[in-house]
């Protein structure tokens, strides 16, 4: 990119992404701004605050007239960054768009490489790592430098708000009450561009159609009120790690990866299958994604499309966090009084969430074995999503400006990731458009080590967003 920018190139958002926004969202990297799901004392800890201060400030800096930035804070609430965009000169007849994004981040997790650090931003090429740079660190920069260069060219827009919530991580348990909070301001969007989502290649725009739910749950299995010597209790009190393992059994076949429960399989609409299987077509098993797996490791799904149906419209089952089990130094001969995991459990986007979380709850706890005491507990909830159909002005405007600033027409396909966001939007705006897109790309890794955002592609999104935005009707 070049050091200055002119205001008649359309790539103009990258220029002042590049420019403008790299350094602040370095700065945005190195704070440990954690969703609440992970840090319980954020409110004293203050990181969540520091962030959306830091990016308030970043936008309000912006050449933008007509505007206003405010951190919006309701009790006991993670803040939100909501921006108001009037319409330009002559465009006031235009509906609303609205554009989101989060600050939240997921914890460190795992050693990064050496050199890297989660929370300093490191520059290595066209990659910018550290925690948080692509999920979602990224979107806010984005955004601004998309409108930013439509005023600065003078390009017509429509009324724009922006939304950028501190809770995403933890399953937007805040965004609702804000939703309801900012309604009148919000008014009822025309279009709504979410840039939360992934990619499956950096040479394109991907349009994200569906995102599975998600079910995040405790199960804890007590057998003793204090540890016993395993020599003396082994073979005859039964270990609640043994346990444990009887009842994942229940939801899920530990051979294959199926989940079990009927509440948690669903139909494959005809649409999506085409869709999947043009994306297995074109980009074969790249399309179901790029993984750091050991060697020799056999993955699921035998083509193809059965990688990337299993990924995007099948459920599956993580364990993703535990306590009771000590590490390996401090491990004794103890039969242990308890296991607790944490349950990561993906359903399909066509599913009620809810009566699917009810039914792993029965099946967990009914009739334990042996008699032991099971509680199972998920208090964190997402509905997944799959898209309304592009009306065509929408359609026109992702593919010419997939074309003008990546260089290929755009290609779509569902995610295996969960934005409660866009559920709760459609639920509440049944007629609005979706864009749903993203940088999380091939070895991206968010929420894993060495996660990294790709620049030239953060910078291709921006110009796109700027196109949509100047389409919008």
């Amino acid at each position: 990119m070049s050091d200055t920018a002119d205001p008649s190139n359309e790539s103009l958002a990258a220029e002042l992404f590049m420019i403008h926004g790299l350094p602040t969202l370095e700065r945005y990297t190195a704070v440990e701004c954690l969703s609440p799901a992970f840090d319980s004392s954020w409110e004293s800890h203050g990181a969540l605050d520091q962030a959306a201060t830091l990016l308030a400030a970043w936008c309000e800096e912006r050449a933008i007239p007509a505007s206003s930035v405010e951190i919006v804070r309701l009790q006991g609430r993670t803040p939100v960054v909501f921006a108001e965009i009037a319409a330009s000169d002559g465009a006031s007849d235009r509906s609303t768009t609205l554009v989101y994004g989060h600050f939240g981040k997921q914890p460190p997790l795992g050693a990064w490489d050496d050199g890297l650090h989660p929370f300093v931003a490191t520059r290595r090429g066209e990659r910018l790592y550290g925690r948080g740079t692509a999920d979602d660190g990224y979107a806010t920069f984005a955004a601004f430098s998309a409108i930013e260069s439509l005023v600065k060219r003078d390009i017509p827009h429509g009324r724009i708000v922006v939304l950028i919530e501190g809770s995403e991580e933890s399953g937007s348990p805040d965004l609702d009450p804000y939703l309801d909070h900012l309604a009148d301001r919000l008014r009822t969007p025309g279009l709504v561009i979410c840039l939360d989502s992934g990619c499956v290649t950096y040479d394109r725009l991907w349009v994200t159609t569906s995102l599975r739910g998600t079910i995040v749950g405790t199960l804890r299995v007590e057998v003793l009120h204090n540890g016993v010597h395993s020599g003396q209790a082994g073979g005859i009190v039964p270990s609640s790690f043994q346990i444990a393992r009887q009842l994942l059994s229940r939801i899920e076949d530990e051979r294959t990866g199926d989940l079990l429960l009927e509440e948690l399989v669903a139909d494959i609409p005809e649409h999506r299958l085409r869709e999947l299987a043009q994306v297995a077509d074109d980009f074969g098993m790249q399309g179901a994604g790029v993984f750091p797996t050991v060697d020799g490791l056999e993955l699921l799904g035998a083509t193809p499309a059965e990688r990337i149906e299993r990924g995007t419209w099948r459920g599956s089952l993580e364990v993703t966090g535990q306590e009771g089990l000590p590490d390996l130094e401090a491990g004794g001969n103890v039969l242990r009084p308890f296991t607790t995991l944490k349950l990561s459990i993906r359903v399909p986007p066509n599913i009620d969430v809810t009566k699917a979380a009810e039914a792993v709850r029965v099946a967990l706890m009914s009739n334990p074995p042996q008699g032991a005491n099971v509680i199972f507990d998920a208090p964190h909830l997402a509905q997944g999503w799959d898209a309304p159909a592009l009306e065509a002005w929408l359609e026109r405007a992702v593919g010419s400006a997939s074309l003008a600033h990546f260089g290929k027409l755009p290609s779509s396909v569902g995610l295996g990731g969960s934005i409660p966001f866009l559920d709760s939007l459609g639920s509440r705006y049944p007629g609005t458009q979706f864009l749903a897109t993203g940088v999380l790309g091939p070895e991206s890794n968010a929420h894993g080590p060495n996660e990294f955002l790709h620049l030239p592609t953060a910078c291709a999104l921006a110009c796109c967003v700027a196109d949509v935005l100047a389409a919008a009707p």
